[in-house]
């Protein structure tokens, strides 16, 4: 039970698995306002910087739960790093159908809303472990432009148009849930930019270092495609955000 290899070489200098900056993920934390104390649970956590830097910066507690062995460790070392190896636990596991052994005040999904099928299914699986009151966060992407065609669509890898929504409408799926939306904060194109470029360099690196690897030609095929697809594609279509949901 792991990630890919693929995935864990593109993103092996990140901290962050998504279109956040480390200063995006910071004024997400101030905005929420988290009071010391806060018990919070993140599933498909990756490399745990968001658990990490809370517990540091806002004294919060928590448990996080990822599929891949290799950013487990590296969020085992992150807070041991920060010295908050005694507030976080990173477990490694398939997140989809984890649920707290007790109701917890933050349950968070940044990201890999797969886990749920959906949406739909992963604000259900984060409701489940949530206390009454509780705040839940939601990573997914949306659509900045209205994709003109199909292969825009595969692009920015939806297999049809529906798979992602413009933002008012994403934002209306949560009211139709039964959510509040409490607070957002979005990805925009510099940070789309740090995400996506700091893989290219991983992975051409990775290439001079394992040149006869068996990934080795579809890794080229990739560096070698990816940087136009990116820019005529998913940097103008393809929105991100997480989203702070509260049950009405």
């Amino acid at each position: 039970m792991d990630l890919p290899r693929s995935f864990t070489i593109r993103e092996s200098s990140h901290r962050i698995h998504n279109p956040f900056t480390s200063e995006k993920l910071a004024a997400l934390g101030q905005a929420l306002d988290l009071a010391p104390g806060t018990r919070a649970l993140d599933l498909a956590s990756g490399s745990g910087e968001m658990l990490c830097t809370w517990a540091r910066d806002h004294r919060i507690t928590g448990t996080g739960v990822d599929i891949s062995t290799e950013f487990t460790a590296e969020a085992r070392a992150r807070a041991v790093e920060l010295g908050v190896d005694g507030q976080v636990v990173f477990l490694h596991g398939d997140a989809a159908g984890y649920v707290a052994a007790e109701p917890v005040d933050l349950a968070a999904c940044v990201g890999a809303t797969w886990i749920g099928g959906g949406v739909a299914g992963t604000v259900e699986l984060l409701q489940s472990s949530l206390r009454p009151g509780g705040m839940m966060l939601i990573g997914h992407p949306y659509w900045r432009r209205d994709p003109p065609d199909q292969e825009t669509v595969e692009a920015c890898y939806a297999g049809i148009r529906s798979d992602f929504l413009p933002l008012p409408e994403l934002i209306g799926q949560f009211g139709e849930l039964g959510y509040d939306i409490v607070e957002m904060m979005l990805a925009d194109q510099d940070s789309w930019d740090r995400y996506k470029a700091a893989q290219w360099l991983n992975i051409r690196r990775w290439l001079d270092r394992n040149p006869y690897d068996e990934l080795a030609a579809e890794l080229r095929a990739e560096l070698s495609a990816e940087p136009a697809r990116y820019t005529r594609y998913e940097r103008e279509y393809l929105g991100w955000g997480v989203f702070a949901l509260m049950r009405r």
